[in-house]
């Protein structure tokens, strides 16, 4: 029968690995998979006139040639971004994250954000003011001051239409924040209505390069644990949807308020537009293309104004189009007296979960640390000894409720073998033993109890955030990965990649922090009384190793974590064991774990 479990556990865990293979994975490169004629499709099918700039045999350009083809182009240069403004629509459609590197290696290209509305996957964003509802999307600007956009140098366009004049000054910060301010003058004699608005459209899902670094084993797929899709805040109120659960529902995203935010987002960056946070405005997102061939467009709309004849009408918003690092998000909610913008709930486009409430203060600690040390591993570190510092009373009564249970095994041992024919008994005598020491067996469970949530809100932090995304530790170069040795390659010994096996490869990545967490576990189980149930004892055996096997997949620091404080859970469940006079033979416990078991004298009867 043991033999039995033991088999039909690792038969379902090959069942699960080989229908990911040959079931999930076919159907998520499908998915990932787009046609020449799909691709023409969506264009000539959109409702945005954006999108069919060019005739069909134009679409689908290599995003150098759609940058060549547009008519005008001012550059961008700041200490974070490269690329240029098209002077069409005024359009930002051409910027790459220059520090953002896609993997380690030093000449690793950087994440390219914007594309082309002609381009593959093109990606852009825009803000104007509609004029008699026309929009002007298409319109053509005038360079009038400046000849590159940066942090010191803004630039300012104009454009006269229909006896109205715009003025545009475009100014950008050392980070990733765009300041439209526009002047509008009405020059004609009679009165006109103005409608301020701003705009980012994403053709097709997010280029999969942007999640996993490499474009030939990458493709795009929802995660459970986090968002990637449409977000957006109006009057505090969040609302969002994933990427493909929103075009798999088909329905329009619209709320109104006053102050927030609205764009697209995914682990790494975020595109957004914000309106004035004093004023009301109405927010909506779309699929202006087809299931199969989707096109996100996102957009906030102000209230239309009347403009009388030979009076000016002036307007400003923010574009922000760069990576999603919490403090820079929090950096623009800040009051304009403070050296921000005031933007409500930004840092919301950072999914803090439901356990917000640990997640935000685990992050901020997190930070702290590593501010202090310059060094995120440390600061996993000494975030343990804190959240030990904070539980020491839980975990306390739960050792030494530990430390109880193996005080009395002999006892407990002769109740077994007493009654081992009479299971009611055994139960009814076994709580008289354990009201008579005091002992609550459930007890026993609390430190890992308490710790599950904030293990799944470290958990979270490590993946949503990308503070720690390759910030090294030791060996480690990159936290939010996984450990990059290998024991099936002797840690890097051999000239071989374990991790490209298929089915198996993400599960042989067992690495050096990997086999610690799964030493210290082994250890700390022989601090514990082994279960009476000789099933229960083999699976409680087996669960180190699972355990390794699970966390070699998971970002380093995750494990980092994990194997830091089950270490100094084992020396606190020593002293504790040892103050309450249990006599604690690790060593010689550990050294009987590895000797041949004799057999019952009766075994053989």
């Amino acid at each position: 029968m043991d033999r039995n479990f033991i088999l039909a556990i690792a038969l379902s865990m090959l069942v699960f690995l080989a229908f990911d293979f040959f079931v999930f994975g076919p159907q998520r490169q499908a998915m990932q998979t787009q046609s020449a004629a799909e691709a023409e499709a969506k264009s000539l099918n959109s409702q945005d006139p954006d999108l069919s700039l060019g005739t069909p045999e134009e679409l689908g350009l290599d995003r150098d040639a759609a940058v060549a083809k547009s008519v005008a182009r001012v550059k961008i240069e700041t200490p974070e971004l490269t690329g240029s403004l098209n002077l069409t629509g005024a359009r930002l459609d051409d910027l790459t994250l220059k520090n953002f590197k896609l993997t380690l290696d030093e000449d690793s290209p950087s994440l390219v954000l914007l594309n082309p509305a002609l381009s593959e996957n093109a990606f852009y964003l825009q803000s104007g003011i509609a004029v008699n509802a026309k929009a002007g999307n298409r319109a053509q600007w005038q360079l009038t001051q400046g000849d590159v956009l940066t942090p010191q140098s803004p630039i300012t366009l104009s454009r006269e239409e229909d006896g109205v004049m715009h003025d545009l000054k475009i100014s950008v910060d050392d980070k990733f924040m765009f300041t439209y301010d526009y002047q509008l003058r009405n020059n004609t004699d009679a009165e006109i209505m103005v409608k301020p608005y701003a705009l980012t459209r994403l053709e097709g899902f997010p280029d999969p390069t942007f999640i996993r670094g490499d474009k030939s084993k990458a493709r795009y797929n929802d995660t459970f644990i986090m968002h990637e899709g449409p977000v957006g805040v109006t009057d505090g109120k969040m609302f969002r949807e994933k990427f493909k659960k929103f075009v798999k529902k088909g329905k329009e995203l619209s709320s109104a308020g006053i102050g927030g935010w609205v764009g697209l987002t995914n682990k790494n960056w975020l595109a957004a537009i914000i309106p004035p946070q004093d004023q009301s405005f109405t927010a909506s997102i779309k699929n202006l293309g087809t299931t199969t061939a989707p096109v996100f467009g996102v957009q906030f709309q102000m209230d239309s104004q009347s403009l009388p004849a030979g009076q000016s009408f002036s307007f400003q918003s923010h574009i922000y189009a760069g990576t999603k690092y919490v403090e820079t998000l929090r950096s623009y909610e800040a009051p304009a007296d403070k050296g921000g913008l005031g933007i409500v709930d930004f840092d919301k486009a950072t999914d803090w979960g439901n356990f917000f409430f640990l997640t935000r203060p685990i992050f901020n600690l997190l930070h702290f640390f590593a501010v202090m040390t310059g060094n995120y591993g440390v600061a996993i570190l000494l975030l343990v000894l804190v959240l030990k510092a904070l539980l020491f009373w839980f975990a306390n009564k739960g050792y030494e409720m530990t430390a109880k249970m193996k005080k009395v095994q002999p006892e407990l041992k002769a109740l077994q073998d007493r009654n081992k024919d009479d299971k009611a008994k055994l139960q009814q005598e076994m709580m008289a033993l354990y009201s008579k020491h005091k002992i609550n067996p459930v007890a026993g469970c609390l430190p890992i109890l308490i710790q599950m949530p904030i293990f799944f809100s470290l958990y979270k932090v490590l993946f949503i955030t990308n503070e720690l995304r390759h910030e090294g530790f030791l060996w480690i170069k990159d936290l939010s990965a996984p450990d990059p040795t290998s024991i099936f390659n002797l840690f890097g010994l051999l000239p071989f990649e374990p991790t490209a096996l298929p089915v198996v490869g993400p599960f042989a990545s067992i690495g050096i922090l990997a086999i610690s967490m799964g030493v210290a576990m082994w250890v700390q189980m022989k601090l514990n009384p082994p279960p009476t149930d000789p099933i229960q004892a083999q699976v409680f055996g087996l669960m180190p190793f699972i355990f390794v096997i699970l966390f070699a997949s998971f970002p380093a620091g995750l494990v980092l974590y994990w194997f830091w404080n089950t270490f100094l859970g084992v020396v606190q469940q020593y002293f504790i064991m040892k103050r309450n006079g249990v006599d604690v033979n690790l060593l010689e416990n550990i050294k009987h774990s590895f000797q041949k078991k004799k057999p019952a004298a009766n075994d053989n009867k």
